[in-house]
């Protein structure tokens, strides 16, 4: 009786103490909530500046009204409810919490961890800024949040739940959080069905918030990272992080892209290669354990699956990019990894040279907006962000001084683009200015639940989306502001997981304003552009203007009118010219 007693007070001490020691940073009273509208106008100065603090306060607060299963008590976001409470129970897991991807209510694991990945690296590079904005604890919440559910869709070694939702269902469904569909299905990945992308992806976020939570710094020019240092914590990231390293190089059946075993995200969220992320998960891991052998296969990965000369987008999907400027900063930390500097200086230089110089495939729009013909087309601002996040974070390392200038210029004018330096007048940020966008595609946000009447019912979206970054303009630098636009004016958790970055950093060295402190309010509704877009949304757009009934009655009529002339001109022509011949 006695040990029985004593081995359950040792178990519950244990538990206990595991508990304490990874716990979460406490989360302050009162709370951060994100200012009115009308303070985005204000002109403020100072270290740090209060309005980039409350830029990068409001794009971590999108991320709590982004949230799925029970609601804390510490919730911020008084419009939203617990929901989704029921996942997992079809193969008998918990799989509730985690966050909705987008304007809408399915769970993806994919696109989830590439912004897990991209928020701790960016937290290490500039985590100062995070610190003196006391935004540290919010950081905290909300990567906990995302990492707590992705271990618990990650229930053995060599299974991995990557969608939680029907699509088809999901996309068919319009209204609030009480009423979401229950036929949410889950999906795996295994040993036998594997996903090298999404094991690998998985296995990169966990490396990174490990290393994060470790407080390891890449040190040089970069700030120290945020304080949210909790050993147990990044063990038990890091315990994850290997189990699906090996799952993704060793299946046995094979590597493959994700989408092969659960078609069901192909649509959504498929995958183009899986090369790239089992040469970050690589490399991160390498990274959080200090592993010369792991960062040799991190190269050799990069040189057997081609990846270098490559000029394309940094994405959820496409991460090629950002690996030369990972190699490259682990290669100048004082770390005892390995690698040549140089070589990976030379391949990030090429690729941002390209950028800066205008010499690869994307280009800028009229008002300066970096644009990919295809990448951008439905979702204009997030390549833009991406390639500024890169090159601010690659800047602090590069070659020359002009080299510099140069990245942080180009990342300085994509930047204040998306803040509100451009044709529309608009900062693409939901509830930060007066300016801006009013109608995000955001089934939770607009309290509607008529699909037919999306755009006006209700006519004004009854909650604001604070911090949301929206999909942002055409090509032709147009915003139309319309709710069912989704490549405009759709939110989702990787759009706003670059300038998070951003905001960081403009805390630690800036002391102006963002850009949209100065722009007129009621700007936008004097350039607003009428009628629709050409886009996804609106394909019949792309037409041209459409005519009406009668327009089309009265065209067909004119069409016959001209049509009997020209035959009744091209008869008589005929008939004189035969009668000349007979004469």
């Amino acid at each position: 009786m006695f040990s029985t007693v004593f081995i359950h007070s040792v178990v519950l001490l244990n538990a206990f103490t595991l508990r304490f020691v990874c716990a979460q940073l406490p989360l302050p009273y009162p709370p951060y909530i994100p200012p009115n509208l009308a303070d985005g106008a204000l002109r403020t100065s100072g270290r740090p500046n209060p309005q980039w603090s409350n830029l990068l306060g409001n794009l971590l607060y999108f991320y709590e009204a982004q949230r799925s299963g029970e609601l804390p008590s510490t919730n911020r976001v008084p419009w939203r409810n617990s929901s989704t409470l029921n996942d997992g129970k079809d193969v008998d897991l918990d799989l509730t919490g985690g966050y909705f991807d987008a304007g809408d209510y399915i769970k993806a694991t994919f696109p989830l961890t590439a912004v897990l990945q991209s928020i701790c690296w960016g937290a290490a590079d500039f985590g100062e800024g995070y610190d003196a904005t006391n935004q540290t604890v919010y950081l905290d919440d909300m990567l906990r949040w995302g990492l707590d559910w992705l271990m618990k869709a990650h229930p053995s070694p060599n299974t991995l739940y990557v969608l939680v939702g029907n699509t088809d269902v999901d996309d068919a469904y319009w209204g609030g959080d009480l009423n979401i569909p229950s036929f949410r299905p889950s999906y795996q990945i295994n040993d036998t069905n594997p996903g090298t992308d999404a094991a690998a992806g998985a296995s990169a976020a966990f490396s990174a918030c490990a290393s994060l939570y470790s407080n390891r710094s890449f040190g040089g020019p970069y700030s120290l990272p945020a304080s949210l240092q909790n050993s147990s914590y990044a063990e038990k990231l890091l315990t994850h992080a290997q189990q699906l390293y090996t799952f993704a190089v060793n299946a046995t059946g094979g590597q493959k892209n994700y989408q092969t075993s659960v078609p069901e995200i192909a649509t959504s969220y498929g995958s183009s290669s899986y090369t790239d992320e089992l040469t970050l998960a690589a490399l991160l891991l390498s990274w959080a354990t200090n592993s010369t052998s792991l960062y040799q296969q991190a190269e050799d990965y990069y040189n057997m699956f081609k990846l270098s000369g490559q000029n394309g987008v940094f994405n959820w999907d496409s991460k090629i990019p950002g690996l030369a400027v990972l190699f490259a900063q682990i290669s100048q930390s004082d770390s005892s990894i390995g690698g040549n500097f140089s070589v990976w200086r030379d391949e990030a230089e090429r690729y941002f040279d390209r950028i800066v110089n205008k010499q690869g495939p994307g280009y800028l729009t009229r008002d300066g907006l970096l644009y990919y013909d295809g990448d951008s087309d439905d979702a204009s601002l997030n390549p833009a962000l991406n390639a500024a996040m890169l090159l601010t974070r690659y800047a602090q390392i590069a070659s020359t001084a002009a080299k510099k200038a140069s990245y942080l210029n180009f990342a300085q004018s994509q930047v204040d683009y998306v803040l509100g330096k451009n044709s529309m007048h608009v900062p693409y940020i939901v509830g930060m200015h007066p300016n801006s966008p009013t109608n995000p595609h955001s089934a939770m946000a607009t309290g509607g639940n008529d699909i037919s009447e999306l755009d006006t019912s209700p006519q004004n979206e009854t909650y604001t989306l604070y911090g949301a970054v929206v999909g942002g303009p055409n090509k032709f630098d147009k915003f139309y502001n319309i709710r069912s636009d989704w490549p405009e004016t759709e939110v989702a958790l990787d759009y706003n997981a670059p300038l998070l970055t951003l905001a960081a950093m403009h805390v630690v060295n800036d002391t102006t304003d963002p850009f949209f402190t100065s722009l007129e309010i009621g700007a936008y509704g004097k350039v607003q552009p009428k009628g629709q877009p050409c886009d996804s949304a609106f394909p019949r757009a792309c037409a041209g203007p459409q005519l009406s009934r009668g327009g089309k009655i009265a065209m067909a009529m004119m069409i016959t009118i001209v049509g009997l002339f020209i035959s009744s001109l091209l008869a008589w022509y005929l008939y004189e010219l035969n009668a000349t011949k007979v004469a």
